[in-house]
């Protein structure tokens, strides 16, 4: 059981007194095949760099995803939750299969994905254990 006071975590993983996020509605429903259009791998984030040019605060990533896909380069506003200095090593998910797109004078060929929290935050998800870089979710 966990406790309830004000500094405390409550068993739904929120902090006691923290705004409820607003959840958007489920999106319609598709069958596993159209799941399977979306490549969602694992890598290891190799670089973390400032990336100044951007309108809100962004780094850019260099993310490992293993000898088939290889280093592939992305843009993230992660800067509330994360520093430059304990972000490399860590794994990360991310689609592998976007179009790149264009920000600024930089290319960013894959969306490392995350979860908003209560302030619509970017929380980056991995694995909670160390998996080879490239394996796909399933």
């Amino acid at each position: 059981m966990l406790a309830s006071g004000p500094d405390r975590v409550t068993a739904a993983g929120r902090t006691k007194g923290a705004p409820v996020p607003q959840t958007d509605p489920i999106a319609p429903t598709i069958g596993y095949d159209e799941f399977r259009k979306v490549d969602i791998r694992v890598g290891t984030i190799l670089a973390a760099e400032p990336f100044p040019e951007t309108r809100r605060p962004a780094y850019k990533l260099t993310v490992d995803f293993g000898a088939g896909i290889g280093t592939r380069r992305t843009s993230v506003q992660i800067t509330k939750h994360y520093r430059l200095d304990g972000i490399v090593g860590r794994q990360v998910a991310a689609v592998v299969n976007f179009a790149p797109k264009q920000i600024g004078k930089f290319m960013s060929e894959v969306l490392v994905l995350g979860f908003p929290d209560g302030n619509g935050e970017v929380v980056m998800i991995g694995p909670d254990q160390p998996v080879p870089n490239g394996g796909r979710l399933y």
